[in-house]
């Protein structure tokens, strides 16, 4: 089972750079129609999918790495 068309719009949103504050926050709502608190739950969950580590493994692991810094930072 592959990935669905939400799931593949978050991996592409991870992908982009934004400038500026909120800028990232905004485009969720406008492009996901995702309150940020929801998209950030959906991404955790998607860093443990599997078929995202095959469908994008560059932009997983990396944010993988960037999750685990931050928990071992707490």
């Amino acid at each position: 089972m592959e990935l669905g068309r939400r799931e593949l719009d978050i991996l592409a949103l991870e992908r982009r750079s934004f400038s500026g504050p909120g800028a990232k926050e905004r485009t969720i709502r406008e492009e996901l129609g995702l309150a940020p608190v929801r998209y950030y739950q959906l991404l955790n969950a998607l860093l443990n999918d599997p078929r995202a580590l095959a469908a994008d493994p560059v932009t997983v692991n990396r944010l993988r790495r960037v999750r685990e810094s931050r928990r071992s930072e707490r």
